[in-house]
């Protein structure tokens, strides 16, 4: 069974990135990716599949609308079990703490490092 992974960015170009970059992952099975543009967005996906399918959320903090970090605390009242790793341009103490406090399991920064994250991600299936 794949891991199932949702990615949360407002820019364009993230889904297009992310299906490169993750393409061998997908076509051997081991992955399944979707996709939201805003935080709103993701949790109508959460709310609207099998809790089981999307096991981690992979989200952007500065977001128009809902933050990341408002989207975290969300995620973490609602399902409390899904992993969460916030992803920010600017990788600062305050980010960082605050992601930390509201439940993330990791923070990541940009330009994100395809290699560390695969290893990240696949140690947890």
């Amino acid at each position: 069974m794949p891991l199932h992974i949702l990615v949360v960015d407002d820019e364009e170009d993230v889904e297009h990135l992310f299906r490169q970059r993750f393409r061998k992952e997908v076509n051997d099975g081991k992955a399944a990716l979707h996709f939201a543009n805003s935080g709103l967005s993701a949790l109508t996906q959460l709310e609207a599949v099998d809790k089981k399918d999307i096991i981690i959320i992979l989200s952007d903090i500065n977001m128009p609308g809902m933050s990341g970090l408002e989207l975290l605390e969300k995620i973490k009242q609602l399902y409390p079990e899904k992993k969460v790793m916030m992803i920010s341009a600017y990788g600062n103490e305050q980010y960082m703490n605050d992601a930390k406090v509201k439940g993330a399991d990791d923070f990541l920064t940009k330009p994100v490092d395809f290699k560390l994250l695969k290893e990240k991600l696949l140690t947890e299936a």
